[in-house]
């Protein structure tokens, strides 16, 4: 098999392959006869790799007939003796293939295809895909069915009507010579009007062809049904979907709207309310600029824009923000289910809290692997990781609006895919500065770089009349050590002794200044840190002792490290005053509402990885 082969392009193009596992429809699993199924797909692929690779011509290869049982015993036997000759055959030239494989993924390893041969291979694929016709009614079966039984939808085998779902129904017509059309599939409401139709075409057709063609059958089902559909068009791969009568441009999809998500849109389409025309509620959000922020989204969404990027400064409330928006777009009928994400366990708590206040009349559920079967809540506050699991469970119609908190450029390498599933109006909420967010979350929300749908910044804030933040101050201290390393030649005689008592290998000391802490531990450092903290730090109304502090240690160790010399430095606390709080406690959580009580005696929280940003502890006034 030489390297210009068209095997050898088949072996070294992940896209080849792609189109070939594509053309798999794990449906069969559903049919009477899956056996037969697996016969009809394993064919069906066999045709096109040998038309697409093997210079095989489309209109000799036969189409595929299921296998006929034998006419007697005899026969049977004879069949079966063939069989295994045939088995033996083709077990010795897989042997050979795979040889062959195996030295075509060793060049492979060297030498990469050019761009021109795989655009050769992939057009090879698509000819042959198009040779053999694999026809409108094919992909129907083979993908769009699929796709809608996994929105839920009843669908009937081989064509067959459902209550939920009709295929190929009858509809006027008049650009046809027969005045008669066929709409592939219409989506049928309880009350027996058309909730959606779709337009299928075949894979070797763009999806967008079907546009035309779909959006004279809405014509005529309004007027036969006295109800506009939703209109969906796909060729099996692409999905689009467009809301014409919600004044919607369309948008692709990545799966269907359930029954539910559809009725919702026909609600929208009598009693959503111009959002001009509905006020915000001050009592939730009432700053000026907390009601520019919405006034600037809610202009958005009704310019047709679907998402939007507000930047507020940390402590300008933007939970506060983003629930006043979810209370305005859920009085006004543009949001009946509304997803909040978080980064942390912690903030999804918070972002709870404020909800349960703001919004009390609200169903609210933090969804897990437990609770994301459950449709009936009005607000589901998840974290990133945990929506992960299990975003799939939902259409991508079930959310109406998510808020996304916390959107940096994490959200867009990692969870991406939450924000391309779901079909809904989305809203990024950040403290980052402008000039530091990544281009990346620009493009996620659809804003140009540098330029959110609102900002305000931390200089906003503190030169506002009266301020509505407080400008902090930096204080530096530091040590020798810090600043100069830890080296055992270097060091005093008395340091030398002192080291020597604390560490076993003190001879061996040789730490740079970004070492110490991380890679060596030294109390003597430590020491001076917590005593010029509790001397100099800004204290709490009586003057007694600091006020609510945070400490960020570089680890887990760091943090252990820190506590053990506060608690020998400060016996009189009891060990209440000063606490860890990080992933390795099972009480994080509950330590972190300690903290945030002002009278609760932890007021020092020795903090990795969990109080950095979005914490909301009003009483902090050293960060350390």
């Amino acid at each position: 098999m030489h390297t210009g082969s068209a095997q050898h392009r088949l072996i070294q193009s992940p896209q080849a392959w792609e189109a070939c596992m594509q053309s798999i429809n794990f449906e069969f699993l559903r049919e009477a006869r899956p056996e037969l199924a697996m016969l009809r797909e394993a064919w069906d692929i066999a045709r096109w790799l040998f038309a697409a690779f093997h210079a095989g011509k489309p209109g000799t290869l036969p189409n595929y007939r299921d296998p006929q049982p034998p006419a007697d015993a005899k026969q049977l036997a004879a069949d079966r003796r063939r069989l295994a000759t045939r088995l033996a055959e083709q077990e010795l030239q897989m042997q050979a293939l795979l040889a062959e494989l195996a030295e075509a993924k060793a060049k492979q390893a060297t030498t990469q295809p050019s761009a021109e041969a795989l655009q050769l291979t992939i057009q090879s694929g698509q000819n042959a895909a198009d040779a053999l016709a694999f026809d409108e009614a094919t992909t129907r079966r083979r993908l769009v069915d699929a796709m809608l039984v996994a929105a839920g939808w009843k669908v009937g085998d081989y064509g067959e009507n459902t209550e939920e779902v009709g295929q190929e129904i009858e509809i006027p017509q008049p650009q046809n010579a027969s005045g008669i059309g066929y709409i592939d599939y219409v989506l049928w409401n309880d009350d027996g009007k058309p909730l959606g139709l779709i337009e299928t075409k075949r894979t070797a057709k763009s999806a967008q062809a079907g546009r035309t063609q779909a959006e004279l059958y809405a014509d005529q089902a309004k007027i036969k049904y006295g109800q506009r559909p939703v209109i969906f068009y796909s060729n099996g791969f692409d999905l689009f979907i467009w809301d014409d009568a919600n004044n919607s441009t369309p948008r692709r999809l990545f799966g269907f709207y359930s029954k539910d998500s559809l009725q919702y849109l026909h609600f929208q389409r009598h009693h959503k309310m111009p959002l001009d025309q509905v006020a915000a509620k001050p009592e939730i959000a009432g700053r000026m600029y907390q009601l520019e922020t919405l006034r600037r989204v809610t202009e958005r969404f009704t310019a047709g824009y679907r998402k939007a990027l507000i930047v507020l400064a940390t402590g300008t409330g933007k939970t506060r923000v983003a629930v006043s928006l979810c209370e305005l777009l859920t009085r006004a009928r543009w949001a009946k289910r509304i997803l909040f994400l978080s980064d942390r366990r912690e903030l999804r708590k918070q972002a709870d809290n404020v909800f349960k206040e703001h919004l009390p009349g609200e169903p609210r559920i933090l969804i897990s692997s437990h609770t994301a079967g459950d449709v009936t809540p009005r607000i589901y506050l998840a974290t990133y990781p945990a929506m992960m699991q299990c975003f799939e469970q939902f259409d991508p119609g079930f959310f109406d609006l998510i808020i996304a908190d916390e959107s940096h450029r994490s959200i867009y390498n990692r969870y991406r895919d939450l924000f391309v599933w779901f079909d809904a109006l989305q809203v990024g909420l950040t403290a980052t500065p402008v000039q530091f967010i990544a281009r990346n979350t620009y493009g996620l929300f659809d804003c140009e770089n540098g330029d959110p749908t609102a900002y305000f910044s931390y200089q906003d804030a503190i030169t506002h009349v009266p301020p509505y933040l407080v400008p902090f101050e930096v204080y530096t201290h530091t040590t020798e050590f810090l600043r100069q390393g830890i080296k055992y030649k270097e060091l005093s005689a008395e340091q030398r002794k002192q080291l020597e008592e604390d560490q076993a290998d003190a001879e061996t000391f040789d730490f740079e200044s970004e070492e110490v802490d991380r890679v060596i531990l030294n109390k003597d450092t430590n020491r001076a840190i917590l005593r010029n903290l509790m001397e100099m730090g800004i204290r709490e109304t009586t003057g007694a002792h600091i006020g609510k502090t945070i400490l960020f240690a570089r680890n887990h160790n760091h943090a252990m490290l820190l506590a053990e010399v506060f608690d020998e430095l400060y016996p009189q606390y009891g060990g209440q005053f000063c606490r860890v709080v990080d992933t390795y406690d099972v009480r994080a959580e509950q330590l972190i509402d300690d903290f945030k009580e002002p009278s609760h005696p932890l007021t020092l929280a020795i903090s990795v990885d969990m109080l950095d940003t979005g914490i909301d502890v009003p009483e902090v006034v050293n960060l350390v």
